[in-house]
This record gives C-alpha cells, structure tokens and sequence, in this order.
C-alpha cells in the first residue's frame, strides 16, 4: 500500500495530567504515515484523486489546539480515530505524537505514544424469533448505521429458518449483514450486545428464543478464540441460516480458517442434507 508520511509537524497545545500543561501548554510533534491509493492522482494529476497533506496538518493542529484532554493516549487515539472518519481515502495509518518538554525531572530525549489504526470489514450474522421479527432486526441495522464507526456497507435479503439447537421454538427470521468499522473486535461485541439488550434480549437458554441476536461471522481475515469471543463464528459453516443470506450479499468471501469461500461452504453443507 502506498504511504503519504508527515514527519516532525510542530503544535503547540494545552494537554496534560498536570496544571502547568493545561494553562500554560507545551510543544507536540507529531509523526504519521497515511496509507493510501496514489495511482489514480498519479494518472490524472489532480489533487481532488488524492490524499491531501495540506488539509491533514490543518484538521490534526486544530483538533489538537481546539480539544484539550490529560493523557497522550487519549489523545492520539482519539485523534487516529476522527482522521479516518474524516478522510476516507485513508485506508489506515500510522500515528505518533511526542511530548520533547514532557514534566519529567530527568534528562531525556523524547516521550511518545504510537498507535496503528485502520478501517475494518466485518459480517454480522442477525436473526430474531420473537416479536415483530422483521422491526428487531431493521432497527437494530437502521442504528448501527447511525453509528460514526460503523457503515453498514451490504444488508442480504431476510430469510425465515428452523431453530438451531433447541427445537421448541418459533421459526426464525436471519439476515447478514456487512459493514466497515472502526471498532475493534471486542469494541464491536460490545456494541452489538448493547444493540441485543435494547432490544430486550435476555440470555436465559443457549440457543433458546431470543428477540434479537447479533453475532460477527467474520473479521477481515481474523483468527481468534477468548473467553467472550470466537472469530470466524463458531460453526458457522454447519449453518444455513448463516450461509444463505452470507451468500447473499457475498458468495466469494474465505473462510480463513478452512480456505472456502461461502458458496463452497454452502454447496458442502446442502451436499450433506
């Protein structure tokens, strides 16, 4: 990916834990690579096809001298976070922010934070059978999408399904949906089970009924298993409810565990039945 690099841009600003820093405020220097797509302006030649530096400076010395918060984290997290909500053509980046007069009672040289950010694609798998089925899951898609770190990029057709693991139950209306995020997997669960809960879902029996229910299928090509957090979803690949609308809205997306794209999953599972 090709890199737009800001080095050594000079701000002076009001951040700090300590009060000398907020009232009488300090130099920042602040060092960013911004990967993004320099072909097309390399083949027309106009400013508008890229990403411009000029118009980075300004947003990050405003940001820095109109904001004012006490840790350097904060700061240059929060930061990396509105440049990509406010550049689009930044695919992701790399960001650092010094503090060479940081209140330090010892010779050094430098003090800084460094973070590496960038735009994310991730499926959610949503289903629901109780209620009014169809309104759980369009509202909770119409607020995810009202989200500043999420766009809601493709949405499958609904689909009505059987129960999946506790048979009692009324048939299921499912859905996939794709987006792009800012969050990180855990900040994305985090979000999605504020969306269940809004809804009113209670977690009393696995796969027992539930008004809503937001899972994420994938995550780029993430691998990853926790306690609170499986990625690629735990047996999706034996789900047709999952399959189908997935399908839908993207039949050549890998599977990075297994290699295989959704429609070879789909077509090995309906083999199976």
């Amino acid at each position: 990916m090709d890199k737009i690099i800001i080095k050594g841009l000079e701000i002076f600003a009001h951040h700090g834990v300590y009060d000398q820093e907020k009232t009488k405020g300090q130099r920042f220097i602040i060092n960013g690579e911004f990967n993004t797509d320099t072909i097309t302006a390399g083949m027309s030649d106009d400013i508008e096809d890229t990403l411009d530096y000029a118009k980075i400076c300004d947003y990050i010395k405003d940001y820095m001298v109109l904001n004012q918060v006490n840790l350097l984290e904060t700061l240059v997290n929060e930061l990396s976070r509105k440049l990509l909500l406010t550049f689009d053509k930044i695919s992701s980046l790399s960001l650092e922010i010094c503090k060479p007069d940081a209140p330090i009672p010892a010779k050094f040289e430098n003090v800084s934070i460094k973070v590496e950010r960038s735009r994310h694609t991730a499926y959610i798998s949503v289903g629901s059978n109780m209620g009014d089925r169809e309104d759980y899951i369009n509202n909770a898609i119409d607020n995810l999408s009202l989200d500043e770190n999420i766009k809601v990029l493709a949405v499958s057709d609904l689909i009505e399904t059987k129960p999946y693991g506790v048979v009692k139950q009324d048939d299921f209306i499912n859905a996939v949906f794709k987006i792009e995020t800012l969050y990180s997997p855990i900040e994305l669960l985090s979000r999605l089970h504020i969306e269940e809960s809004s809804a009113g879902r209670e977690r009393k029996i696995h796969w027992g009924p539930r008004t809503l229910d937001l899972d994420i299928i994938f995550y780029d090509d993430l691998i990853m298993s926790t306690d609170k957090l499986i990625i690629p979803h735990v047996d999706m690949q034996n789900r047709m409810f999952v399959l189908k609308p997935l399908c839908d809205i993207d039949p050549y997306v890998i599977h990075p565990r297994f290699n295989l794209t959704a429609k070879e999953m789909l077509c090995n599972l309906e083999a199976k039945e």
